[in-house]
């Protein structure tokens, strides 16, 4: 090593080993060696997570990880920063034979992979500078070494921590009183205290009482009558009877908590009953068990009609996205969006240089084009014929956006986990940080505004029949599908689930019928109530529909695959648009400042609701919440705000105009839901004293007022210069399906997601449909899958 070398100097400065298990390494995928790229070129962001020829280059200053291949991010890192020691990391690929099937998954969780079976590694300490090879057996750099090839990164910590599910006891267990003891009439003899099930038991700790469970996938029966008990008796714990095992292992539940829990004195507790563990026997599946289940029996189909396996497709925009564990809800979601070309636009340009900043896994810029290039350049769409050699199938290895993921997830209650969640709420997350973040210059557009279009309400009086206007800015539509039963023995039963296959213009025809709503006007004073009617003042060049196929069954939410069909062909949207005022018709006059009426819940709902099982308190939040006219409508807001913290808090309307009542997240949310816009929504719950009904009459008899906006202070509002609406009025509004995102299972929040894009294939006339099932991009055959499983819609303007 040479006097001159910047080795010798930055030797002695290297951080200590300790310190590596909190540093930014940014390996992935257990004690790795194999490392993400973190860096970027001049010219466009990289994502990458593949094996390089030349391996990757760890920084051992600030542990970033460079590719040392044609793009140069090693040395790039050492010229803007100043770090000339790496550690040199390279693998290759064993061969593996198999000579037995894998191991029958039977836990819900993620064991620490070792690697050491499948890759040789070679290691290599540099100073890049000078190109002089370092002594790794070197006293400070050996444990450098060591806690580099040894260390976990924050995600992959919390992707072992996410499935690792680690179940805890909580304070209605520690404190469980339970009843006078008494013998429970088990197997032939017992079953549900509500009706004659004699599987799927559960079995309340405190007073022993046997009530059967929800209805579950796979033919387990279930009424919810063990629900029905604790939410009647206010008792908390219970074990599935079923499910224990000599060994003192059960599912055990607390309602009050809703999660599932761990009871360390559980053989004392069943003891108490007459139970003995060591007698017991398993006889039905775990909860956990179940979940594995469902998460491997949802998948689409990869296979022609003749049993052919599809096939796959390479090249730019056909990359796949590798599944990180319950992320195809991301990776489908993605993919649509970056076929959009707002969106490759904005992100994917050789041209564009970018900022050197210090931490990119943290800027989401940098992100955003890491994803645009690694999907649109075709890179990295190819083959991967080393994972399985003797397949005629070789599909991609699929790029992970792991620090994409992070990123976006980072302090956000559910995509920070590795569950299953809605594409669509996505959707929604992603445009909220997208339209947040700097687009300034250069041509640089925010890429949602091509999504943004504006809706009109019109509210007409039944009595006076004056009416008023108000218009709403929005990115997406919901459109409720119709569910018809079948009737028995009809036709086509059996693909349409036995509903009724509808179409996309009759989902359209419903979302902008008229419809009434109860509100007493301030002109006449009439209380018949007010039609409201939303139709399109603008169309977007990209609209986005969330269809929505729920019903209840046996009181829980499921989700129905109810066909929707769609024109292949563009169609026209032309019958949507709104007049706007009409000559023949009179304004509603502004709403007077008075002060808010007192709320009297429908008596005949709230006695529905208790019937039900919900508390009077819970009954006249949830009637306020959705109109006070319809119990099946409160029915459905309970079961989505159960875990609310202020749920059974007596309802409190307010009588002042406060800003805690007016920036009520729920009311805005309720706001929401009908059309408003969140800024909207906050003014008119300011100027109403936080009352959601008169809110309502406030936005209508204000339609141009933007409200109280983000940044506003304290009694501010939003600038009222009339401004460009969002999308055009230009007609004829011609639009065509580009892709859907569909999902398979009966949850949104279960199940798999995948997307079917349409794309121009080499050697094809007309554009063809494409399956992106995670890393797995071919060319798909099965459109009635399409059809039945389609939930988010995206369709261009043509």
């Amino acid at each position: 090593m040479s006097k001159s070398c910047p080795a010798n100097s930055q030797l002695a400065a290297l951080p200590s080993a300790v310190k590596l298990t909190k540093a930014h390494i940014l390996s992935s995928q257990s004690s790795s060696r194999r490392l993400l790229c973190s860096l970027y070129t001049r010219k466009t962001a990289r994502s990458v997570l593949i094996l390089f020829p030349g391996g990757i280059d760890v920084c051992l200053q600030c542990f970033n990880g460079g590719c040392t291949g044609d793009r140069e991010h090693s040395l790039l890192h050492n010229a803007v920063w100043g770090h000339p020691l790496a550690l040199n990391i390279r693998r290759t690929r064993k061969t593996i034979h198999r000579d037995e099937p894998p191991a029958k998954m039977t836990k819900l969780a993620i064991a620490a992979e070792t690697e050491e079976d499948r890759y040789d590694t070679a290691l290599a300490a540099k100073c890049i500078e000078c190109q002089t090879e370092l002594d790794i057996t070197n006293a400070k750099l050996a444990p450098i070494v060591d806690g580099v090839l040894k260390a976990h990164t924050f995600s992959r910590k919390e992707e072992v921590k996410a499935w690792e599910q680690e179940l805890t006891t909580c304070e209605h267990i520690l404190t469980l009183q339970q009843h006078p003891s008494r013998k429970i009439e088990q197997g032939e003899l017992g079953h549900c205290s509500g009706c004659d099930l004699r599987e799927n038991l559960w079995l309340c700790l405190e007073c022993g009482n046997l009530g059967c469970g929800r209805k579950q996938l796979g033919g387990v029966d279930g009424n919810s009558h063990a629900l029905g008990h604790a939410t009647e008796s206010g008792h908390g714990v219970a074990v599935k009877l079923g499910s224990i095992t000599p060994e003192g292992t059960a599912d055990i539940y607390c309602y009050r908590c809703d999660e599932e829990r761990i009871d360390e004195l559980l053989g004392q507790h069943l003891a108490h009953w007459g139970i003995i563990l060591a007698e017991r026997q398993k006889t039905e599946k775990s909860l956990t068990e179940m979940q594995i289940e469902q998460n491997l029996k949802w998948d689409f189909s990869m296979t022609t009609e003749d049993g052919q396996e599809l096939k796959p497709v390479f090249g730019p925009g056909l990359t796949g996205l590798k599944n990180l564990g319950n992320s195809c809800y991301l990776a489908s979601m993605i993919q649509c969006l970056f076929d959009m070309p707002s969106f490759q636009e904005r992100y994917y340009s050789a041209d564009n240089d970018l900022p050197i900043i210090q931490e990119p896994a943290a800027d989401l810029e940098t992100q955003l084009r890491k994803i645009a290039h690694g999907l649109l350049s075709g890179r990295y769409s190819e083959p991967d014929t080393s994972a399985t050699p003797d397949s005629e199938i070789a599909y991609q290895k699929g790029l992970a956006p792991a620090m994409f993921k992070h990123l976006i997830g980072r302090g956000h209650e559910e995509f920070s986990t590795m569950r299953q969640q809605d594409a669509f709420e996505l959707f929604q997350h992603l445009f909220k940080l997208i339209s947040r973040s700097p687009h300034d210059g250069d041509g640089q557009k925010d890429p949602t505004a091509e999504f943004r279009f504006v809706l009109e309400q019109r509210l007409q009086c039944l009595g006076c029949h004056k009416v008023r206007y108000s218009s709403n800015e929005q990115d997406n539509i919901f459109i409720d599908v119709p569910l018809e039963r079948l009737a028995e023995g009809s036709q086509g039963g059996e693909t349409a689930n036995g509903y009724k296959p509808v179409t996309l213009k009759e989902c359209l025809d419903n979302f902008t019928a008229a419809e009434k709503v109860e509100l007493t006007c301030s002109a006449c004073g009439s209380k018949a109530g007010f039609t409201k009617q939303s139709l399109f003042k603008t169309f977007p060049n990209v609209l986005a529909v969330n269809a929505r196929k729920m019903a209840v069954v046996n009181w829980v939410p499921i989700k129905i695959d109810v066909p929707v069909i769609v024109p292949d062909e563009p169609f026209l949207l032309d019958s949507y648009i709104s007049k706007g005022l009409q000559p023949s018709e009179e304004l509603l006059p502004d709403e007077p400042e008075n002060k808010a009426p007192a709320f009297v819940p429908d008596a005949t709902a709230v006695a529905q609701l208790e019937a039900m099982g919900f508390p009077r308190n819970r009954a006249e939040k949830a009637l306020h919440a959705t109109g006070n006219s319809d119990a099946n409508a409160a029915m459905e807001w309970l079961f989505a705000h159960l875990d609310d913290a202020d749920i059974d808090t007596p309802l409190d309307l307010g009588s002042g105009s406060g800003d805690a009542s007016a920036a009520d997240p729920e009311k805005i949310e309720m706001l929401g839901a009908m059309g408003f816009g969140a800024p909207q929504a906050k003014k008119a719950l300011k100027e109403t004293g936080g009352d959601v009904e008169r809110a309502v009459e406030w936005l209508f008899s204000h339609p141009d007022d933007q409200g109280i906006m983000e940044d506003d202070g304290p009694g501010e509002t939003a600038d009222k210069s009339p401004k460009e609406l969002a999308g055009s009025a230009t007609l004829p509004a011609r639009f065509q399906l580009q892709s859907i995102v569909c999902h398979k299972g009966t949850s949104i929040h279960a199940g798999h997601y995948v997307a079917f894009i349409r794309k121009s294939l080499e050697g094809r006339d007309s554009p063809t449909w494409v399956l992106f099932n995670d890393e797995k991009v071919v060319e798909a055959h099965d459109v009635e899958e399409m059809r039945k499983f389609a939930y988010v819609y995206f369709f261009k303007r043509a």
